[in-house]
């Protein structure tokens, strides 16, 4: 099954992206980052849903936050780690709401990074002491999984830019982004990993490695993607074409029994022909 993220589309409102979306013909959406918060989202939610018959999952930084701030459950900041604890059990409460079994959310950070950053150059701060920040994320995981009856929790691992990666002076501020992370994390907790293959990709490259190495071993493991397009060296979400590198890259793998949400930005036709060339190149039709 194909999900589309909500967040490929642009309106502050989520009732406003869903109606957009269910309208030109997409049922599977993935509730994810990019509106605001506002009195009464969830009876809009469930309204649409009833009315165009959509399939929804619920990922990582949505519902939204009445204030926005950047979540990072490896957090050293109490406030920020209280602050995401409860935002994730807040997600999980409304996915048992929805009757869905699925919810993924990112892998920490052992820095804490404005909002204004995600997906760009981070100003550089000194790194928390990871093993601190490991345990701190393990306790977190533990807490939510304790709450998350009926519904599967998964980890998303994190995108390492080359941009990033020179700010930081070749130490990784992020967990989980390789499949060396994922051996690591995965030693610590027992979880399931959401794998986004555009981080990857990126990640891979920063970190000088395989990336065809790393995705034979972490695809193996994941029954839950992410996929979009990049150049390799930062987080662009790009639209697929019937000829995208990424595109015959994945023709060797078998998605079918995978979840796989498109998170990609660009217009309503840009999305459409991004799935039919998905469809078409991975037989997922």
């Amino acid at each position: 099954m194909i999900y589309i993220s909500s967040a490929c589309v642009q309106h502050e409102k989520i009732k406003d992206v869903i109606k957009e979306l269910a309208n030109n013909g997409f049922k599977n959406i993935e509730l994810s980052g990019g509106t605001k918060y506002y009195e009464g989202y969830e009876d809009d939610i469930v309204a649409l849903r009833n009315k165009y018959g959509l399939n929804y999952l619920l990922h990582n930084y949505f519902p939204p936050p009445a204030e926005d701030f950047m979540l990072n459950l490896a957090s050293l900041n109490d406030d920020i780690y209280q602050r995401t604890l409860k935002h994730y059990e807040k997600a999980i409460t409304l996915s048992q709401k929805l009757d869905l079994k699925k919810f993924g959310f990112h892998a920490g950070f052992l820095i804490d990074f404005k909002v204004s950053e995600v997906g760009g150059e981070i100003s550089y701060t000194k790194l928390y002491d990871r093993d601190r920040a490991l345990k701190r994320f393990c306790e977190g995981y533990h807490y939510l999984k304790e709450k998350a009856e009926g519904v599967e929790l998964y980890i998303e691992n994190n995108v390492l830019s080359s941009t990033n990666t020179e700010i930081f002076q070749s130490q990784n501020p992020f967990m989980l982004t390789d499949y060396h992370g994922y051996t690591e994390l995965k030693g610590l907790v027992d979880f399931k990993l959401l794998l986004d293959i555009g981080h990857l990709n990126i990640s891979a490259n920063s970190l000088k490695l395989d990336f065809a190495e790393q995705l034979n071993k972490m695809i193996a493991i994941s029954d839950y993607v992410h996929l979009s397009d990049n150049d390799g060296l930062r987080d662009q979400n790009r639209c697929f074409h019937n000829d995208s590198q990424m595109l015959n890259i994945l023709k060797s793998y078998d998605l079918h029994n995978k979840t796989v949400t498109l998170e990609i930005y660009g217009d309503i036709s840009e999305i459409k022909s991004s799935q039919l060339a998905l469809e078409r190149s991975l037989c997922l039709g």
